[in-house]
């Protein structure tokens, strides 16, 4: 009965395994890197500083406010596009309440973002 040997053929695999491993570690081992001084915080800093944000809420009831002042979705369009006019580098940020259904939510932001662009954002809690 004729037998596989399969001795050769591991040592075969083994050799080439090995061949591998050390091209792989004279790569990682040579890499040079380059010597950059990034930019820190202090030296990044403008002399501008980006007003405060135009905060909208929307509680559980779906009521709008800006501020402590309920408003309507009319009322809503006309203060962002004053504070937009008014603050070329502002921002508008929707705080939401958590219990909303999701479509309310969306509904709003899709509205302010008609208005606003891409200077309106979706406030989130950090945890």
């Amino acid at each position: 009965m004729p037998e596989v040997n399969l001795v050769p053929m591991m040592d075969v695999v083994m050799t080439i395994l090995t061949f591998f491993i050390i091209l792989s570690m004279t790569y990682t081992v040579g890499q040079q890197s380059v010597n950059v001084q990034l930019p820190s915080t202090d030296s990044g800093t403008s002399l501008e500083k980006n007003p405060d944000p135009l905060i909208v809420g929307l509680n559980e009831k779906s009521e709008i406010f800006v501020g402590d002042k309920a408003v309507n979705n009319d009322e809503l369009a006309t203060e962002m596009k004053t504070y937009l006019e008014t603050n070329t580098q502002g921002a508008v940020i929707l705080k939401a309440d958590k219990n909303l259904p999701y479509e309310r939510v969306v509904q709003l932001l899709g509205e302010m973002r008609d208005i606003g662009g891409e200077r309106v954002s979706l406030a989130i809690e950090d945890k």
